[in-house]
Order: C-alpha cells, then sequence, then structure tokens
C-alpha cells in the first residue's frame, strides 16, 4: 500500500512558477512510477509528467506536449518525494493536480492516488 500527499499548489500570476511536491508513505519508493495528473473544471483528467524507477528504468521522464519545455519532474528517492517544477505557467494550466504511482515494469494502471492539490494561474 502507498499513500501519497501532494503540496504546493496555489495562486501565481501567468509566467510565474510553482514547484509541487508528492510524498510517498513506504519503503519501496524506488520501486514505483510517479505520475502527475490534471484536472481542470469540466474537462477529464489529462496526463502531464512521469518518472520512472531509477533503480529500474534509470529514472526515465516522459512530458505532455502541453508542458514539455515548461515543467520538469523529479525524484529524491532519500526522502520519497516527487517534485513538478512548473515554470512560465500559463492560464490553462490552472486545475486541481494529482500524483499516482504504479509499479514500474509491472503495472499498466496506476494503482495509487493522491487527493489533489489546487493550482490556479491568473492573468
Amino acid at each position: 500500500q502507498v499513500q501519497l500527499v501532494e503540496s504546493g499548489g496555489g495562486l501565481v500570476q501567468a509566467g510565474g512558477s510553482l514547484r509541487l511536491s508528492c510524498a510517498a508513505s513506504g519503503r519501496t519508493f524506488d520501486n514505483y512510477v510517479i505520475g502527475w495528473f490534471r484536472q481542470a473544471p469540466g474537462k477529464e483528467r489529462e496526463f502531464v509528467a512521469s518518472i520512472r524507477s531509477i533503480r529500474w528504468s534509470g529514472g526515465t521522464t516522459y512530458y505532455a506536449d502541453s508542458v514539455k519545455g515548461r515543467f520538469t519532474i523529479s525524484r529524491d528517492n532519500a526522502k520519497n518525494t516527487v517534485y513538478l517544477q512548473m515554470n512560465s505557467l500559463k492560464l490553462e494550466d490552472t486545475a486541481v493536480y494529482y500524483c499516482a504511482a504504479k509499479r514500474d515494469k509491472v503495472s499498466m494502471q496506476y494503482e495509487y492516488w493522491g487527493q489533489g492539490t489546487q493550482v490556479t494561474v491568473s492573468s
């Protein structure tokens, strides 16, 4: 069982930056792929970025086209935490951001989800 807690959301002006954190419980954190997703009002949840296990997959990262070059995902296994650095924020980045976990090289679907953190970008 993995428990995920997001933090770092808030209100920021367009062009600004935020760093989200996803803290995980458990002693096998590096066995998991951690992904960030977001859901804006009236829209479906969408993939933002993910990072694979460093041990099993070299920490490979993936990004949605809409955030490439602006967002950076990273992980600190010593702290059981994954970060999402968000720069050059746009109005359309406004959403609830969720982190999720799945076992690397084992699970197809994300198995665990956090409660979400609100990001609001204002003009």
